[in-house]
């Protein structure tokens, strides 16, 4: 059995751009882009448009700024129906870069905020909204996040936004099952006119068992990657979302191919998955950022002095 209102979002760029500061070859994207086309994966998310006033173009790759162009000559040719999707994050975007949907191969923008920002993730996705995309907000750290403010950030969303997905976003892979069900029930208590979305992080190998409870309690918008890639531990792999949905629009071959001819090899330059420093930081609900670094230098398995240094700087 499947629930048709159920859709797939790929984030294999995006996310993945986050280990080596999008610096992905044109034709790799490509690949990943015709893949997915044929396996019908509903969305795939391309990476970020960033301001280049902010971000330096020599320090970053193409997707850390997904100019229209660069979108255009990677998709060129493909016959897909996929949609295509940007991610921006709150103040880090000039709206006037973005040009209205009819005039881009972008059709969704998602945003990425805090609750803290939340009011301006609204004026960013209203504005985008009246020029004709798809909307998200995708509300980041939530597991540091789940008082009050969220409940009057959910009702603001809810009042004043067109938005049309709204993420839950376990940015420490710190959530267990049972965070994930209340938090769907609350968000659905909130939101009654957009859907609910859910995108998980794989620090402790919960990422596509949280994604089914989201899925579960009626969460319609699931993320995932190909073969897990993404920041520190990775995502939900997407193989594995879309064996369990059983859904037979679905077509698994073109991702299983897509890993043996790419991501194999990709494995061996660019570090993801399940990792201990990163599992670490996820059962302290602390950001990977610490971790990341710990895997760069030369004390990269020293389990038990890392996980000291956490709890000593949080008792400080």
């Amino acid at each position: 059995m499947y629930r048709p209102q159920i859709k797939v979002f790929d984030c294999t760029i995006r996310d993945g751009g986050l280990i080596n500061n999008h610096f992905f070859e044109e034709n790799f994207v490509r690949a990943v882009y015709k893949a997915l086309s044929e396996s019908n994966v509903d969305y795939t998310e391309v990476g970020y448009r960033n301001s280049k006033k902010l971000f330096s173009p020599k320090e970053y790759g193409a997707w850390k700024f997904c100019d229209d162009a660069v979108i255009r000559k990677v998709v060129d040719g493909i016959d897909s129906k996929i949609k295509i999707s940007i991610m921006v994050d709150v103040e880090r975007v000039e709206l006037d870069d973005i040009k209205p949907a009819n005039e881009s191969p972008v059709d969704m923008i998602r945003v990425a905020s805090y609750v803290k920002d939340v009011d301006k993730a609204i004026h960013m996705v209203n504005d985008f909204h009246k020029k004709g995309y798809e909307t998200t907000i995708n509300i980041m750290a939530i597991s540091r996040d789940q008082g009050p403010d969220l409940d009057e950030a959910l009702d603001q969303i809810e009042k004043e936004s067109n938005v049309d997905v709204v993420y839950i976003v376990d940015s420490f892979g710190s959530l267990y099952q049972e965070s994930v069900e209340q938090l769907v029930k609350r968000f659905k208590s909130s939101i009654k006119t957009k859907e609910i979305g859910f995108h998980g992080h794989n620090h402790q190998q919960l990422a596509f068992g949280n994604t089914i409870e989201a899925i579960i309690h009626g969460a319609n918008f699931l993320d995932g990657t190909v073969y897990g890639i993404g920041r520190a531990a990775g995502n939900c792999p997407l193989e594995l979302l879309i064996g369990f949905l059983k859904n037979p629009k679905f077509d698994i071959r073109p991702i299983l191919d897509l890993i043996s001819k790419e991501f194999i090899s990709l494995r061996d330059q660019i570090e993801w998955g399940y990792i201990i420093p990163y599992a670490i930081s996820g059962m302290l609900n602390e950001h990977p950022r610490a971790a990341m670094a710990l895997r760069n230098s030369d004390k990269k398995e020293n389990y038990r002095e890392f996980y000291e240094s956490i709890i000593d700087s949080d008792l400080d």
